[in-house]
């Protein structure tokens, strides 16, 4: 088990949410169930979906600032599942490296989109990373 895992249910979890209207808690808990997931991972995955929606509207705020000559409700639901959930990491776990967040969001979208789309998200994540860098925060 690896927050890696977490990472990819707090995605697979996000993606069904967006794209299905589905309801959070029963898709997490039945992907956490599928995969094997549990104890600590399952909490961790469990606190970036709920943080992730929570947050969405400033997320999305934050994120829409970045994408130049794009809608962030035109993205790919796969890139705008990761960037929301690579963004929340990045704004929210300030004792998570964003090199870290940003790789294993860029890994994610490697496996369920594409090198080009990674390629994409990359540019995004690190002008995310660099206001957070600068400000602490979300503004």
């Amino acid at each position: 088990m690896s927050r890696r895992l977490a990472r990819e249910i707090a995605f697979q979890t996000l993606f069904q949410r967006d794209l299905g209207r589905n309801e959070t808690e029963p898709a997490l808990s039945l992907l956490a169930a599928e995969s094997g997931l549990g104890g600590e991972y399952v909490d961790f995955a469990r606190e970036l979906v709920e943080g992730a929606v929570r947050e969405q509207e400033t997320i999305d705020r934050a994120i829409s600032r970045y994408l130049q000559r794009w809608e962030l409700n035109r993205l790919a639901a796969v890139d705008r599942a990761l960037l929301r959930l690579a963004a929340y990491e990045l704004f929210f776990f300030p004792d998570i490296p964003a090199a870290v967040a940003i790789n294993e969001a860029l890994e994610l979208c490697k496996r369920y989109h594409s090198e080009e789309s990674a390629k994409f998200l990359n540019g995004v994540l690190d002008k995310i990373a660099r206001e957070r860098s600068g400000n602490g925060g979300v503004s």
